[in-house]
């Protein structure tokens, strides 16, 4: 059955008016450098969220989610505070902080159908928030610019879902554009799409379907640590503002100092802010063997300073690194699960794939799921 079909089952023969593609996003490498005010270098994956939308005379804002075969519905004058089921604050949040910004909400019937992974660190969950506030702009007979969009998405999921992300995944969903990524510095906020040149190669996602819940695991746990490193740095050096200011040798000194978790902690944050910045400089010139190389140093950073990875990301790599024709691979997203990305030569996509059915799948409860994506657009609205 296809989605329109859907939506008219779903909602009693109601027609949808438009669709709204709302892509996820794949990092490849400044893990956990955003809310450090640091740089980071993402695409908008071709994997994307859709959302049908029509309008509705009942007051109500209805929304069927297709992954979790359930609707939700609020009034379109109040959208109300955070409730369960909890897939639906992302929607029920954004709808909130638009009626805050003046949006007159329109009553309207939302279907929700993802390609993204929920939980799989390709950042399902802002494609949902600025997926569904394009729909209600739409709905409303408003728009609204990118960037006031992408920080309104990142505001629902703060105060909604209790989840404290940066702003990069918000920023790529609605800034992506195809063969590039982007260069974006989560300070100033300003950014630069970099071509990607991958004639010959291709990004692989190898999704551990291991599943994190961010809001409640030890995420939040690594912000405080950032900011109790960056406390005592500033001791030192009072004009710091973020770990963003600080330098490798600034921060040596205190491996002897600071409580050994917390230094290595900012140690993964200076060093890959550096990484993201050098991996920039690599896009730019064609080099995917350094680019390559910075990735698996990355790697190397969440798993041992950051303390993100897990077993099942770590087997991932370490396979990805036993075959030739793949320049570099690292975990991807927040991390405690979920998935890594690979940069791979065409002609080796085959042998990754068979290396990981044989080694990987034999050793763990649950498959690893291989594909391919490649840098898209950002989120777009199109009449049906």
């Amino acid at each position: 059955m296809d989605l329109k079909q859907r939506y008219k089952q779903t909602f009693g023969d109601s027609e949808p008016e438009f669709l709204v593609r709302a892509p996820g996003r794949v990092n490849l490498i400044g893990e956990h450098t955003d809310y450090n005010e640091g740089f980071v270098l993402p695409i908008a994956m071709s994997q994307s969220l859709q959302v049908l939308a029509g309008a509705s005379g009942d007051g109500q804002i209805a929304v069927y989610s297709t992954a979790f075969k359930e609707t939700v519905h609020f009034s379109a004058d109040d959208p109300g505070p955070p409730s369960k089921p909890a897939w639906a604050n992302y929607v029920r949040g954004v709808a909130a902080l638009l009626s805050k910004e003046g949006i007159l909400l329109k009553p309207g019937k939302l279907l929700i159908h993802s390609e993204v992974p929920i939980g799989g660190g390709v950042s399902s969950s802002a494609a949902l928030e600025v997926g569904t506030a394009l729909a209600l702009l739409t709905l409303a007979g408003k728009t609204m610019d990118p960037v006031p969009l992408a920080l309104l998405a990142r505001r629902a999921e703060h105060q909604y879902a209790d989840s404290p992300c940066g702003i990069m995944d918000q920023f790529i969903c609605v800034l992506g554009k195809a063969g590039h990524a982007l260069l974006l510095d989560c300070r100033s906020q300003t950014y630069e799409h970099l071509p990607i040149r991958l004639d010959r190669t291709t990004l692989v996602i190898m999704d551990t379907q291991v599943r994190h819940e961010l809001g409640a695991s030890e995420y939040p746990m690594r912000q405080r640590q950032c900011r109790e490193g960056l406390a005592e740095l500033r001791e030192s050096y009072p004009e710091i503002i973020t770990l963003r200011d600080v330098t490798k040798s600034m921060l040596e000194p205190f491996e002897d100092k600071m409580d050994m978790d917390t230094f290595r902690r900012c140690r993964h944050v200076q060093s890959e802010i550096a990484r993201t910045q050098e991996a920039a400089d690599a896009l730019r010139a064609g080099d995917l063997e350094i680019f390559g190389q910075l990735m698996w140093e990355s790697h190397e950073s969440l798993r041992d300073d950051y303390d993100v990875s897990c077993v099942e990301l770590d087997y991932l790599v370490e396979i990805a690194e036993s075959v030739p024709g793949v320049y570099g691979a690292r975990m991807t997203g927040g991390g405690f699960g979920g998935c890594a990305i690979a940069l791979v030569r065409r002609d080796a996509v085959g042998q990754l794939r068979s290396a990981i059915r044989r080694q990987y799948d034999s050793r763990f409860n649950e498959p690893a799921i291989v594909y391919t994506t490649t840098a898209s657009n950002g989120a777009t609205v199109r009449k049906l």
